[in-house]
Formats: C-alpha cells, structure tokens, sequence
C-alpha cells in the first residue's frame, strides 16, 4: 500500500471547499439533486436571515458527503442502492 500525500486518496484529491468543486464532485444525481434544492433554500434563508453561518453550515456538510463521493464512489451509489431496497 502506498502512502497518500494528506488530502489524496486514490481517486483523487478532495474537492475545494466552495459550491461549484463540491457539486462537481458528487457522484450521484440524487446528491446533485439533494445540493441543488438545498442551495437554493440556504441561499433564500441568509438573504432572510442575513446569517452567513448558515451558508459556511451547509459547505461543510455538503464538503463532508462530496469527499465521501471522491473517496468511495461505489460506497455513495450501493447506498442509494440499499435505501430503494429498503423502501
């Protein structure tokens, strides 16, 4: 096994942390999806709220499941997968 440099697995590095490198970086349309409509109503609470933690809140969640996307890509589309099984 060979010694990732910190931030890069195998599949590649970790997107940035900003909308347009974490939505490039999901895999799987219902993520795409799920980021899309949960952009836009971010972006219509801080307009609101004038809140900007709600934004930095929603970037680092999305972030988190974007590098779980880079990381394991099958991983995201058997999750999917289990969750039309199980409903």
């Amino acid at each position: 096994m060979s010694v990732q440099p910190p931030g890069v697995f195998p599949e590649g590095p970790l997107p940035e942390k900003n909308p347009h490198a974490i939505r490039r970086a999901l895999v799987m349309p219902q993520d795409r999806d799920g980021f899309d409509a949960s952009l836009d109503a971010v972006l219509a609470e801080v307009r609101a709220s004038s809140d900007l933690g709600l934004l930095r809140e929603f970037i680092h969640t999305w972030w988190l499941i974007a590098c779980d996307s880079v990381k394991d890509p099958q991983g995201r589309r058997d999750l999917y997968e289990r969750a039309v099984r199980v409903q």
